[in-house]
């Protein structure tokens, strides 16, 4: 069996916080399964929004065509990956503002890199609005084909200081069940005489204003 690769993203403008702290509890799990791991941190730089240009498309760059942030960079860490798990700090009920322009960017300019793979989101919050939070991360992955992993509840880890979600047992048994989960699924898809997945239909586009 070829090696196996999970990217985790770190969200969060916080390099160490709270969504560091969930996805490390999942991605040493992962270790302790035999599957490598990376966490990507999108920093607390600018970034772009889509700019709804098509240039990605109509060029066929297979990245955005803006590449003065951290977009392309993460698009070519989703290339090398067989699975990954996005995670977030929670605002006002919805992820972290920047990792949503990126995440949007990547989806659509290197659809590729993402489409077809195994996918998680993690939401960590003080108190309420996780689970939009997590509901929305999820909304790109159900489009682009991907086998969504789930855990023992939503994946959502409690906490407001920097290491606090090491303090929420239930939230960190969570990202353990998440990552097993994970480890699981990849081992069964990437096994020797696994089953190719199903061939997709061609699009079929359907506007309602003509």
């Amino acid at each position: 069996m070829k090696k196996i690769h999970v990217l985790l993203v770190n969200g969060s403008p916080r390099k160490n916080g709270n969504t560091f702290c969930a996805l490390s509890q999942a991605a040493e799990t992962l270790e302790k399964e035999g599957i490598s791991t990376e966490i990507f941190w999108l920093g607390n730089g600018p970034v772009r929004g889509c700019a709804s240009c098509y240039a990605c498309i109509n060029k066929s760059l297979g990245k955005c065509v803006f590449d003065d942030d951290v977009c392309n960079a993460l698009a070519a860490r989703f290339a090398e990956a067989d699975g990954f798990i996005v995670g977030s700090p929670t605002y006002y009920g919805q992820p972290a503002g920047a990792l949503l322009a990126v995440l949007q960017r990547v989806c659509f300019s290197a659809r590729k890199a993402v489409e077809g793979k195994v996918a998680a989101s993690v939401a960590v919050c003080r108190r309420g609005g996780s689970t939009a939070a997590f509901q929305c991360m999820n909304m790109p992955f159900e489009m682009l084909n991907t086998l969504i992993v789930g855990s023992q509840y939503w994946n959502i880890s409690f906490g407001r200081d920097p290491g606090e979600a090491s303090q929420d047992a239930e939230g960190m048994q969570t990202m353990r069940t998440l990552a097993r989960n994970m480890a699981w699924a990849l081992r069964n898809l990437h096994r020797e005489g696994a089953l190719p997945r199903p061939a997709g239909e061609e699009w079929t586009p359907t506007n309602f204003i003509r």
